[in-house]
């Protein structure tokens, strides 16, 4: 297998997918997100820095509702930030079916290759599940059968970087954590999955490449993002990948005590 010379597997993947699917914060939800605003009529508008900043907040519901108390000073209530996350929804999904977002380097080959070897793969996010389907059905049609199991932000009474959504796509898998992993790409997914006991690859992605390493300590491997053969992944930390190309034998690795 590229990078490694082990045959040995995961028993599953659990994959984010903001940020680590697609580059779909700054060029996604950020853009839909400013849609919505001036629909409604709000001057507010999220610049890169300051989305990258809110992101440390999980959920558009709850950074919308920090983001009018914190910073306009105003308390829009329930309904109204329930109507501009579905309208934000909406422009989300206007983006997705454009064609403007696209799969990271190395997703579709790793996902591919899950598949063929017959390893259960799941989605683990804090997305609304309209969202996740739409980018899903846009980018992946052909493997959505081998990404059955999704855990949304619905789902969940608490959202990362608590580890309930990991939690329950174990129990839904009828895994434990040391047969897994996850890949995500932000400190929150990594303190989730970590949580939960789940070994974890992060990719850091347009929106978190900022972050200082020390942010992702708790990671298997830290790389800049899954590689393929003409666009190789540089790992940051972690065991090497003399290709660039993260395969399900690397990944193995990363289970290793």
């Amino acid at each position: 297998m590229p990078g490694t010379g082990s045959d040995r597997l995961p028993a599953a993947l659990l994959w984010d997918v903001d940020g680590t699917l697609a580059e779909t914060e700054l060029q996604g939800h950020r853009l839909a997100f400013n849609r919505a605003f001036a629909e409604a009529g709000l001057t507010w508008h999220w610049d890169l820095a300051t989305y990258r900043g809110l992101l440390a907040i999980s959920g558009g519901q709850e950074r919308m509702g920090h983001y009018a108390k914190a910073v306009a000073g105003v308390d829009l209530g329930a309904d109204r930030l329930t109507a501009l996350q579905r309208a934000k929804q909406g422009h989300y999904r206007q983006l997705v079916q454009a064609g403007e977002l696209h799969l990271r380097p190395g997703v579709g080959r790793l996902m591919a290759a899950a598949a063929n070897a017959g390893l259960p793969q799941a989605i683990v996010t804090t997305s609304g599940r309209g969202a996740v389907e739409a980018l899903l059905l846009q980018l992946l049609p052909d493997l959505m059968p081998q990404l059955a199991v999704r855990v949304c932000g619905e789902d969940v009474a608490r959202k990362k970087p608590d580890p309930e959504g990991y939690q329950r796509a174990l129990a839904l898998l009828g895994l434990v954590p040391g047969q897994v992993v996850a890949i995500e790409d932000s400190p929150q997914g990594l303190a989730a999955a970590v949580g939960a006991g789940i070994a974890t690859l992060v990719t850091q992605s347009q929106a978190t490449a900022e972050q200082p390493t020390a942010a992702f300590a708790g990671a298997g491997a830290l790389i800049s993002h899954l590689g393929d053969a003409n666009q190789p992944a540089l790992v940051l930390h972690g065991p090497p990948c003399p290709d660039g190309q993260i395969s399900l034998g690397y990944l193995h690795q990363l289970l290793q005590p």
